[in-house]
């Protein structure tokens, strides 16, 4: 199957982009990093009083994941010693309402769970299991839940933040009751960390990094990992996983060198694999093909060759922040797909999956594009019906509403202009003609309330980066007060685009053009006229 992959997105490039569906295996990891620190991924803004923007901003992100052909999200309930989770043990993550400990008035990863799951997705729980502070060592403004503050003989220090220490027996317990009571309490399908364990190059008293110390320490990750393992075998059900996501390197070849993570942090990743205390491992391969000292097919060969004859599966982390990796995603599909023992890919992170950049979201849903399995005795599949795209010119015709310019992402495809239902639904809230949105994911649609006051879901009004775009023909059913109406739509970037004149009929608002200004005028105060 991956080297199907690599195989249809070679023709897809050589047809000029053509949708070439592609057969993907049931259990192949299409998988999207969610970060939560510093708020990078999500949440966007605080939910001080507006608790609904807040889930429905992780919802309408798990509709673009999936419309991209993901399966599985990867979302960091805890960033620093804290959670978005109700937590008997970890106050609430500042990232939710600006303070910790603060209540959310909701619980995040109740409402994340059962928005993935309904979707047919999974969510695997991302934890950092040790830091406490990514700036300053005052313990004192931390939430008096806070274990670190309970516990100040708990910690180190190091360039400026606070860790829990990895060698105490107390900090490893805590860290597995934490895991414990995600796994009792949340049906979460993973337990996930990341690449931090001893801070990065956290000095030596002997400076021997293959000294008895070095190992010692290497060994308090060990035993975390292990502990963390029976753990989730105990209290998981048995399809709940654990992993890890190391840095890309365990220690320098003559094929490739860089940050080595068995010197750096104390990972002992084969010790991991060769003992199965992790379910899968995802090695953050971070550089491009031609990368000058860790050229990436060089890197995915060597982790190929360390699962292999284990029951440990290996996905491929993608750094699509950088604007090469996002730029080369698809040729990273394609050597990934020569290697049997690569098993899927990691993409970090979400926000510049769905900025789409460099193309990065386009390729993925172009190479990820499904198929429809015909589910008879011999499983034969039906034949693949390539997507009807067409060519989308961003428009820049100014927008008036009421009077008022208002700048709003908009193409124009044959002729018409084609805008985001809830752009539009923003602009015209508080006027006769609000309406609200909700998208129904069983059914694929999409319903308009007319008269109810929109509610906002984050990233609305968002410009466009000025590119034209392809723009691949919605099959979404549009209902106005649960009445189906005939509207054109089309996909681009993962949003649902639809005519201006179809909503205007549908919610009766006016709209008018000025060729002279090379402007679109939306009234609220006259109906709709052909």
């Amino acid at each position: 199957m991956k080297k199907i992959i690599g195989f249809m997105l070679t023709l897809s490039m050589a047809f000029g982009g053509i949708a070439m569906p592609v057969q993907a295996a049931e259990e192949e990891m299409r998988g999207v990093w969610v970060a939560s620190v510093y708020n990078i991924d999500f949440p966007s803004v605080s939910n001080v009083g507006n608790v609904s923007a807040q889930k429905a901003e992780f919802s309408e992100k798990l509709d673009r994941y999936k419309a991209a052909g993901l399966n599985t999200v990867i979302v960091q309930i805890r960033p620093k010693n804290d959670a978005l989770y109700n937590s008997e043990i970890n106050p609430w993550s500042d990232v939710l309402t600006g303070s910790q400990d603060g209540y959310p008035q909701y619980d995040p990863l109740e409402y994340m769970v059962e928005e993935t799951h309904k979707r047919g997705m999974k969510i695997h729980a991302w934890l950092n299991p040790y830091r406490v502070t990514t700036s300053g060592t005052d313990v004192s403004v931390l939430a008096d839940k806070n274990a670190a503050k309970k516990h100040p003989d708990w910690l180190i220090s190091h360039n400026n933040a606070l860790y829990l220490n990895p060698a105490l027996e107390e900090v490893q317990d805590f860290i597995c009751d934490t895991v414990e009571e995600i796994l009792v309490n949340y049906d979460v399908d993973g337990i996930h960390f990341d690449d931090y364990f001893y801070p990065d190059k956290y000095p030596l008293t002997n400076g021997d990094g293959d000294g008895p110390e070095a190992d010692q320490r290497r060994e308090d990750i060990n035993s975390l990992i292990r502990k963390v393992h029976e753990t989730v075998e105990m209290y998981g059900d048995n399809d709940v996983e654990f992993g890890v996501s190391p840095a890309g390197i365990y220690k320098n070849t003559v094929d490739f060198k860089g940050s080595q993570t068995y010197y750096n942090g104390y990972a002992d990743t084969l010790e991991w694999i060769e003992n199965g205390w992790v379910d899968y491992i995802v090695p953050q391969i971070y550089w491009e093909t031609n990368h000058s000292t860790a050229p990436y097919e060089e890197v995915v060969k060597w982790w190929d060759k360390q699962v292999e004859g284990t029951d440990v599966e290996l996905y491929i982390g993608e750094g699509l922040y950088k604007d090469v990796i996002a730029g080369e995603i698809g040729s990273h599909l394609e050597i990934c797909g020569k290697y049997d023992n690569v098993s899927g890919n990691i993409y970090y992170s979400s926000k510049d999956l769905l900025n789409n950049r460099q193309g990065a979201y386009d390729t993925l849903k172009t190479a990820y594009a499904e198929t429809h399995i015909e589910n008879d005795t011999q499983n034969q599949t039906k034949p693949n019906v390539p997507v009807k795209t067409v060519n989308a010119k961003y428009s820049k015709s100014s927008v008036m509403v009421n009077g008022v310019e208002k700048t709003l992402e908009a193409y124009n495809i044959d002729g018409y202009n084609y805008f985001k239902l809830r752009d539009l639904a923003y602009v015209l809230n508080d006027t006769d003609k609000q309406f609200d949105t909700v998208w129904d994911e069983d059914k694929q649609s999409i319903t308009l309330s007319l008269g109810e006051k929109y509610t906002e879901a984050g990233g609305e009004l968002e410009a466009g980066n000025g590119s034209d775009k392809t723009a691949a023909v919605s099959n979404a059913t549009l209902y106005v007060n649960n009445s189906p109406v005939e509207c054109e739509a089309y996909n681009i970037d993962g949003n649902n685009f639809y005519k201006l004149r179809d909503v205007a009929k549908a919610v009766d608002f006016g709209v008018v053009w000025n060729n002279e200004l090379n402007a679109i005028g939306i009234v609220t105060l006259v109906g709709y006229s052909e």
